[in-house]
């Protein structure tokens, strides 16, 4: 097994037969540790008395009385939110079955950051034999955002908070800001070459991914996505990278980001797209679900298109959730 993506916190859990995450009390700690959750320096007593005794006992019980006696509101305010997201990780028999859980309640009031963190941990279980480090860093859209940057006739993704960075840095040093090309280009470009590398720089997301080089990463994201279809389904299929849809009877898709979704909705009622909505979308699939499935009539025996695309401001936002949802299941019980 390759070590990668150390800061998933995959060490932290246990797991059980089936394969699935389960939560321990080390994991809860490493929630208690993050910067947004340790107290600050103006806490109350009471704050800090509350932090100290869960990073002691990660699943003890707290009261509503012990919350309301905090002086902060917004301190109130962040410890029920954590309270009851630890309640709802601890309630479930696997993350990917809290996970799941999350995404069927609906995620309105959820910080995006709790959710990629569980896709994070995830994903790296689903990856745990996989030893391509094109699929891997594919993976990485799956919870970090990616800049999209059109280059020498190619798609580049480049992890949109490292590229700020660079931005940042370029517009602090006038000599930076004269060499000029795209930011993307300043971060190392994974290929067959350095390839090897990814493994001891996974945790810095700081290597570029070519959509259309080889080896593809249209067909490494493809398969990124056919891993965490199977850590949460429990079954396997086949994903095949596509340049159009040719099929003119075409009844399922869905959008792995609110970008492809409208699009897709657009394509469905058989409206014409305007070029600059057509010229956001980036990668288009073919997903085949395995005969034995069972899914809904009028998805029976035909394919399911994936479709990606990126925002106005050029970042690509993927959304996994819509591939536990959003697939023409005939029934929902997840695999763990």
């Amino acid at each position: 097994m390759t070590h990668f993506w150390a800061s998933s916190g995959h060490l932290l859990l246990d797991r059980e037969p089936g394969g699935g995450l389960v939560v321990t009390d080390d994991f809860l700690k490493a929630y208690l540790a993050r910067p947004e959750v340790l107290p600050p320096e103006e806490a109350c007593d009471a704050e800090r008395a509350l932090h100290a005794r869960l990073m002691a006992s990660p699943q003890a019980d707290v009261g509503e009385r012990e919350i309301a006696a905090l002086a902060d509101a917004d301190a109130r305010e962040n410890w029920r939110f954590l309270l009851g997201w630890r309640d709802g990780l601890l309630a479930a028999p696997t993350l990917e079955a809290a996970y799941a859980g999350i995404i069927r309640k609906g995620v309105s009031g959820v910080p995006p950051l709790f959710l990629d963190q569980l896709v994070h941990v995830i994903l790296r279980a689903a990856l745990d034999e996989e030893d391509d480090p094109f699929v891997v860093r594919a993976a990485e859209c799956l919870f970090r955002p990616q800049r999209v940057t059109f280059h020498e006739n190619t798609i580049l993704l480049a992890d949109a908070e490292m590229i700020e960075g660079h931005e940042a840095d370029r517009h602090a040093s006038p000599l930076l800001a004269m060499l000029g090309g795209p930011a993307a280009t300043a971060l190392d470009l994974l290929k067959s070459a350095n390839s090897a590398q990814y493994w001891q720089r996974s945790d810095a997301f700081d290597m570029v991914l070519d959509l259309g080089g080889k080896p593809s990463g249209r067909a490494a994201l493809g398969r990124a996505l056919a891993h965490w279809i199977r850590q949460m389904h429990g079954f396997d299929v086949a994903i095949e990278a596509v340049e159009s849809v040719k099929d003119a009877d075409w009844r399922w898709f869905v959008g792995l980001d609110a970008q492809a979704t409208a699009v897709g909705n657009a394509l469905w009622r058989g409206e014409s797209l305007e070029p600059e909505a057509a010229s956001r979308l980036i990668a288009l699939y073919r997903l085949d679900l395995p005969p034995e499935v069972p899914v809904v009539p009028a998805a029976k025996g035909r394919p399911v298109y994936l479709l990606a695309a990126m925002g106005q401001d050029k970042v690509l936002r993927l959304k996994p959730q819509n591939l536990v949802v959003g697939l023409p299941l005939a029934e929902h019980e997840m695999a763990n």
